[in-house]
């Protein structure tokens, strides 16, 4: 063999080697990935082969599947009651990425988790029949916020303290998902809600954090009794009013000029709002300090799962002593989601301790046996029985005498505090209304924390308060809970 044929042949070998080395890889390593491609069109088609699992409330599915007509996907998926679950279930789409617990359990939805997986399935390589997702929401609760909120820009979340279920996650405006299920229709609903300034899609209640103004005060009201500032809620406090920013010439003074909030008890300054108390006591405690507690609570948690994934709530670092001061009445760089603050007073109801967060209790398969049990879910402490106790106390003041009286329930004892942020550069724009409560019935063990935000609404600017606009809210929801 001569010199060229040679070097021909080894030059074609190797391709030859080259192409079954690609071959090799492309089957053994990138097959998996190019199976699970958003773009194989295959994945779809056996997904929506059948009808999807479905996801519960109260017993009930709020979504189903339904025949198409025509194409090559035989299912789409339906909803009961959309806009009044959006914020819970999200959305499966032919079309777009599922949200929500729609893509968190995609895989039992659809029947592909492993665990769904009979012998047989395995054996003969078919999809296992779908699982169903049942979760804590409790309609009657979820119903009247809903209602409540109305056409108001905003969100509320609703705890059981002493179980840590969820009761209700809502977030206006709302969308229907039944909108976005079918291919052939989804694009023009997708630029419809995308491109709508309210941004329906966005779910306020667990991934929208904002300013928490004057709810944070509870953290705050925390920090100074577990740390020994102050002994009681009850005892005097040493706050300057006007209280002057430290290292500044600037006053910080109180929405209320009148109110009783120069040197005032925790109790006090909590009934009235005193700015002046809880900045200075900001100040006292130190960031360091301060954003201890406020971690405790939840805040700065970038994991935190209900099981959602829910936006990190912000309690700032390496502040200089002006930004602590306005830290202590919830601006600043602070930030909480309703979820967050809902937290907040779901720990102090439970007597310092937090039940986590959760809305979903279990994962079954299709006949009812359970893969994923929430029903008993981890619980820490986060401030002493002692503490707890006293804040409870003081937020039961600020509903009976103070400025959350809209939220008063008859044969409940309620507890709340209300909240103003500053919205937009020098507080140019309409201020956010917030209220965080809690209540327990009087004649029942039944209790319930709930937290709402008013983002926007249709009051005066002079008219927007947590009292006027966030409380009866909070009210409806806790009444709702309390009955069922």
């Amino acid at each position: 063999m001569n010199k060229t044929i040679r070097r021909a042949s080894v030059f074609t070998l190797l391709l030859v080697f080259a192409l079954l080395i690609r071959a090799t890889w492309v089957q053994f390593y990138e097959g998996q990935a190019l199976a699970d491609s958003k773009d194989n069109r295959r994945n779809a088609i056996e997904t929506y082969a059948e009808p999807l699992g479905n996801i519960i409330v109260a017993g009930r599915s709020v979504t189903g599947s339904a025949p198409t007509e025509g194409g090559d996907l035989a299912y789409k998926r339906t909803y009961k009651d959309g806009k009044l679950y959006a914020a819970v279930t999200g959305y499966a789409s032919q079309a777009y990425a599922p949200t929500q617990l729609e893509g968190i359990y995609q895989d039992v939805l659809n029947g592909t988790d492993p665990r769904l997986r009979t012998v047989m399935d395995t054996v003969t390589g078919t999809w296992a029949e779908p699982g169903n997702v049942v979760t804590t929401i409790d309609p009657a609760v979820q119903k009247a916020g809903l209602e409540a909120l109305g056409d108001k820009k905003g969100a509320a979340v609703a705890i059981d303290p002493k179980t840590g279920r969820i009761l209700s996650v809502v977030s206006t405006p709302s969308y229907d998902p039944t909108s976005l299920t079918d291919a052939n229709t989804a694009g023009e609903a997708w630029e419809r809600l995308t491109s709508d300034p309210d941004k329906p899609l966005t779910n306020r209640a667990l991934r929208q954090p904002l300013p928490p103004g004057s709810t944070f005060k509870l953290v705050v009201a925390a920090a100074a009794l577990e740390n020994g500032l102050y002994d009681s809620v009850d005892v005097k406090t040493d706050s300057p009013d006007p209280y002057t920013l430290p290292d500044t010439t600037t006053d910080l003074t109180n929405e209320n000029p009148n109110a009783p909030c120069e040197n005032a008890t925790i109790r006090t300054a909590l009934q009235y709002s005193c700015n002046n108390v809880f900045a200075k006591m900001a100040v006292d405690l130190g960031q360091d300090d301060l954003r201890a507690m406020a971690e405790k609570f939840g805040f700065n948690d970038e994991t935190q799962d209900v099981p959602v994934r829910a936006y990190t709530s912000v309690y700032p670092k390496d502040m200089n002593r002006p930004s602590t001061a306005l830290t202590g009445i919830g601006q600043f760089d602070v930030t909480a989601t309703p979820l967050q603050m809902a937290m907040v007073s779901a720990a102090l109801a439970n007597g310092g301790e937090l039940v986590s967060p959760h809305m979903v209790s279990q994962i079954t398969d299709s006949g009812g046996d359970v893969l994923e049990d929430h029903t008993d879910p981890d619980s820490k402490r986060i401030v002493s029985s002692s503490t707890a106790d006293q804040l409870q106390s003081a937020m039961e003041t600020v509903v009976e005498d103070g400025t959350g009286s809209n939220a008063q329930i008859s044969g409940a004892t309620v507890g709340g505090k209300t909240g103003t942020a500053q919205h937009g550069e020098n507080n140019s724009k309409t201020p956010y209304a917030w209220f965080t409560s809690y209540a327990k019935s009087d004649t029942s063990d039944k209790e319930v924390a709930v937290a709402v935000i008013i983002e926007q609404s249709d009051a005066a600017r002079s008219e927007v308060s947590g009292n006027g606009l966030a409380a009866p809210v909070a009210k409806a929801m806790m009444e709702a809970a309390l009955k069922g």
